[in-house]
């Protein structure tokens, strides 16, 4: 088996063990986005979203998800966090996200990062749900989509 298997000998479910990892500088990026109506789009960035500050809610979303990783996603490791950023960019039709997030640590950050971002993007949804519904009473364009981790850098410490 693989080291840094999930998967023990005897083909048991484990959590990794990276004791023995060098304690090194990690930063993770990733990104996403939720495709929304120009109308939606409109008052997310006009700040008239009737449940509040979408973007300010969002991004504390974020940075609570990121901070809990270890306690979301089954076998993740409860690592230091030494920070997290969170930017928003709201175009015509969607809001994209992007969060960066930094540990000196034995394990990567990647999923931190990813569940900022869908943290960040699940909040926009709620926030702008009732926005977002037609006439049926359907989402027609809320979707979140693209989310993806497009940096990952690790560093000796020096």
């Amino acid at each position: 088996m693989d080291e840094f298997s999930h998967v023990d000998d005897d083909e048991r479910v484990q959590m990794v063990d990276v004791g023995d990892k060098a304690t090194v500088d990690r930063r993770a990026v990733a990104t996403g986005r939720i495709a929304v109506r120009p109308e939606t789009a409109a008052i997310i960035e006009a700040g008239e979203v009737a449940k509040g500050n979408v973007l300010a809610t969002a991004r504390v979303a974020a940075i609570q998800a990121v901070k809990r990783t270890w306690d979301d996603i089954p076998l993740c490791h409860q690592i230091p966090i030494d920070g997290v950023t969170v930017e928003f960019d709201v175009g015509e039709a969607a809001v994209e996200s992007t969060v960066e997030v930094s540990s000196t640590g034995q394990t990567g950050v990647e999923m931190e990062a990813l569940n900022g971002v869908t943290r960040a993007l699940l909040t926009v949804f709620d926030m702008v749900k009732s926005a977002e519904k037609d006439d049926d009473g359907e989402y027609p364009a809320a979707r979140i989509e693209d989310v993806r981790v497009v940096e990952k850098h690790k560093e000796a410490l020096s």
